[in-house]
């Protein structure tokens, strides 16, 4: 028997039947996340909530029946519902009495025509948004539009490049900070700003590119809307920002401004890495041992080594930027129980690798004594047998101090040699791999003791996980095979850069014996051989 048929009208549920407030909690959310509020997140969960909630609403304080809606959201609610009102909008935001619906015109989240809500824009829609001054969406939008208008640019930004540039026009947020991607969100929420690849690349949507030309003419930078050609004159950015003009010039692919310091512009300070500075016991008291012997410090992330010496500019432009040259020294500091452990777990081997690629020629490894040898995981002979190799298979000068007190007379003493060595030098910088870098094949500089990577350049080129090539990772790999060290690694990406090149040159080996003598003629290290060819790698 046939089920009994129902019968009557269906009513159509409206698409949104609270239109009203999930617009003005989206224009809250939306500006919580342009300034980096938390309560973005507050907003968030209570708009999901509402859009999940099938009936109309006639007041703030009836949403308070919903998840995540408190006194205050609901009084705010109520508060907005009352502007809405004296202002020509008589009707509840729930209302859903439409008696003719306009059949030809599709709903937009309005759920009658008869209701008088003006026109609600799309969440990606640029036409009622417009970013405040010294905000970072404004300044993503403003980058991203130079970055679109550069003729030899990508028209993208990675996550880096747009923390950088973000920190340099707006002084308030800072390269490690995450205050800027809130409002990075809130763009890409609005489809002004899209993603692609991993990792990201951020560019600007059609609407996100007309907002801003609109922000661009707003401040003056009509420069930016004409496009560059031969018959520009050589001034045509004077408006825009200096540090914003350098990022474009730079990304422009001309040649970055040269930084040069000469005798009595620049002092000497010692840089400490915050892992030094921070935590219980000796970690302070290396900071009050540098204080009580007059040395000039600072405190900050350093992505290899614990402490590296910047010339640093005395009478900057900008107070806030000094200029800063880092000098040709690194020292990483390890006590015995420390050094212990790294070399349990494979630390020890990668720090002395990505030290001797730091862009750095003068490296010391500061040995620290800790309590009792005897108290140890490994047996001294162990230990003394790891810092015999630092120093005369990696290079490394090795330098032994008793407690935490003489380590920092050592950086002391040092930090007077280094002001000494380069009293009356004129120190300018160089780019990453130029001549003068320890690690550059051009051949060495004329003045390598002048010739200086900026902060900047040497604290990102050695961020550990950044993006890798796959002769980086190949060379990484290398090293956790027993015997190969980091310079052998190195001979070994020289000649085979990928792992598939070196499998097809053992393919190409007729006899298993030319498998095994492969290897022989790579050379490496002063003595220039290298014996992987036996006892490590068999035949493939």
């Amino acid at each position: 028997m046939a089920a009994p048929v129902r019968l009557g009208r269906k009513r159509p549920l409206p698409v949104c039947p609270n239109p009203l407030f999930v617009r003005w909690l989206t224009e809250w959310r939306d500006e919580a996340a342009s300034r980096g509020r938390r309560t973005q997140f507050v907003f968030q969960k209570a708009l999901r909530s509402l859009r999940r909630y099938p009936l109309p609403l006639r007041s703030g304080k009836e949403a308070k029946i919903l998840r995540h809606f408190g006194d205050g959201l609901c009084r705010m609610l109520d508060q907005r519902l009352q502007q809405h009102r004296s202002s020509g909008g008589d009707h509840a935001p729930g209302t859903s009495r439409a008696k003719s619906p306009a059949p030809e015109e599709p709903p937009v989240g309005v759920p009658d025509s008869s209701m008088p809500v003006p026109s609600q824009p799309k969440v990606g829609s640029s036409s009622s948004y417009w970013p405040a001054r010294h905000s970072g969406a404004r300044a993503v939008l403003l980058l991203l539009y130079r970055e679109h208008l550069n003729p030899s640019g990508h028209s993208f930004l990675t996550k880096e490049e747009l923390l950088q540039r973000c920190a340099q026009d707006v002084p308030g947020v800072a390269p490690v900070s995450a205050r800027p991607w809130p409002a990075l969100r809130s763009l890409l929420h609005r489809n002004l700003v899209f993603r692609t690849h991993q990792p990201a690349r951020y560019s600007l949507t059609s609407e996100g590119l007309e907002l801003a030309q609109k922000l661009a003419e707003s401040e003056g930078l009509s420069s930016l809307n004409v496009p560059i050609g031969p018959e520009e004159p050589s001034g045509e950015e004077p408006e825009v920002p200096g540090s914003a003009s350098a990022d474009l010039g730079a990304s422009e692919g001309g040649v970055q401004p040269l930084l040069e310091l000469r005798p009595g512009e620049y002092r000497v300070v010692l840089c400490v890495d915050v892992g030094e500075a921070k935590g219980a016991g000796h970690r302070p008291e290396l900071l009050r041992q540098l204080q009580r012997l007059h040395v000039t410090h600072t405190v900050r992330k350093l992505h290899v080594g614990d402490f590296v010496w910047v010339a640093q500019e005395t009478r900057p432009r900008d107070p806030a930027r000094p200029g800063e040259l880092v000098l040709d020294h690194i020292v990483e500091r390890k006590r015995l129980d420390d050094l212990c452990s790294s070399i349990i777990d494979g630390r020890f081997r990668e720090q002395k690798f990505r030290l001797k690629r730091c862009g750095l020629g003068r490296r010391v490894y500061l040995v620290e004594e800790h309590g009792s040898v005897h108290n140890l995981s490994l047996p001294e002979s162990t230990l003394l047998q790891a810092v015999t190799n630092t120093q005369v298979i990696d290079g490394f000068f090795v330098k032994r101090t008793a407690d935490i007190k003489e380590s920092a007379a050592y950086l002391a003493l040092l930090t007077r040699g280094l002001e000494r060595l380069y009293q009356g030098h004129t120190l300018h910088s160089r780019p990453w791999g130029a001549p003068g870098d320890p690690e550059s094949g051009a051949g060495p500089s004329p003045n390598p003791l002048c010739s200086l990577l900026t902060f900047n350049d040497f604290n990102t080129g050695a961020i550990k996980n950044k993006a890798q090539s796959v002769r980086e990772v190949f060379a990484r790999q290398l090293m956790q095979v027993r015997g190969v060290s980091g310079e052998k690694a190195a001979a070994l990406v020289d000649r085979y850069s990928t792992p598939a090149s070196l499998l097809a040159a053992y393919d190409a080996c007729a006899t298993p014996k030319e498998q095994e003598m492969l290897l022989s003629t790579v050379k490496c290290g002063r003595l220039q051989s290298l014996s992987l060819h036996t006892g490590i790698w068999g035949p493939l």
